[in-house]
Formats: structure tokens, sequence, C-alpha cells
């Protein structure tokens, strides 16, 4: 993948304030890979359409899954497309303060659209981290997709300020969960 191997990136996983979305006794990596297989079922309705964008975009599939399943556990908690407090829009849930949403809440054109603000995010994390490797600006850029450039400050602590205080290392080993199931 032209963003680094999502497999090869280190990760604590879920918080437990995430974890008890789905009231799992379990934090870490184990409780992202249940909040990952809950939503498997519902996920697979998009499974085309992210894979097409993935190849389209040089992303990885699993890590578009990963993200629509830690933003709306795909699609199952938004109000017509529209999730916090109606800021953000669809399955991928793109901020309206920061960017304009394309497309319908579900479709590929919003999937594309969402994809190249993460993909934008990866190469600011490049530039601002030029010493950082390929996976560890893969995983900046996914912590950047929640809270913003400017709040990765270190890689150990780049979660810092993210929703949970753990979305790129929730994200990262759901990612590694749908890896699994063929994603």
């Amino acid at each position: 993948m032209a963003f680094g191997d999502i497999m090869k990136i280190d990760t604590t996983g879920a918080s437990q304030m995430t974890a008890q979305q789905d009231r799992l006794t379990v934090k870490g990596v184990e409780a992202s890979r249940k909040l990952a297989e809950h939503d498997l079922p519902q996920m697979g309705k998009y499974k085309g359409m992210i894979t097409r964008v993935a190849s389209a975009k040089k992303m990885d599939a699993a890590v578009i899954a990963a993200i629509i399943s830690r933003e709306t556990r795909a699609g199952a908690v938004q109000q017509d497309g529209w999730g916090d407090h109606g800021n953000a829009f669809g399955l991928m849930q793109v901020d309206k303060r920061y960017h304009t949403p394309v497309g319908a809440w579900d479709s590929e054109q919003h999937v594309a659209q969402a994809t190249d603000i993460l993909i934008g995010f990866i190469k600011e994390i490049k530039a601002k981290f030029p010493q950082w490797s390929q996976e560890q600006c893969f995983k900046g850029g996914i912590s950047a997709y929640n809270a913003g450039v400017g709040n990765v400050r270190s890689y150990e602590r780049m979660d810092d300020g993210t929703t949970g205080g753990d979305y790129a290392n929730d994200v990262v080993a759901r990612a590694q969960w749908f890896k699994y199931k063929g994603y």
C-alpha cells in the first residue's frame, strides 16, 4: 500500500471509554477486535464500495472499514447521516466545519472524499515529522483525521486529545482485524 503496512503498526487498541460502547469488560486490542466484529455484519453492505475506493486511492480497505467502524459503527449511530451534534456527515463523519461534505451519507462519493481527507492528513504528518517511518506517518495521519495535525505532537502520545484518548490505536487495531476478514 502507498501509505505503509497497517499490519506493521504497533497499537494499544481501545481505551476503557471506547470499550464501554459495547459494555465490554476488556480494553485494548481485544476490545477493538470485539467492536469491529460487532460491526462486521453491517459493514458487509459497504464492502464493495470500500474496496473500490481503496483501490482508486491506493488506501488499505481495512483502514477505511476501521474508520467507518470507529466513527459510525458501520452506519448504525447517526441521524440521517449526521453525527457529532450535527457537525459530522456520513459513514466516515466528514466535519462540515472544515470540509464541504459531498454525496449521500453512505455513498462511494462520500467515502472517496473522506479517504482523500485522510490521505491529506498522512501527507501533512509526513511533512511535520520527516524523520518518521511510513507506518508512523500512517498512524499519525489516522490520529489527525480525528483531532487535526496540530494535535499530533509526538509518536508516543499522538492519541492525547483524540476522542476517547485512543483514536489511532483503536482504528489501527480494528483495521488489523478487518484485514484478517478480507478487507
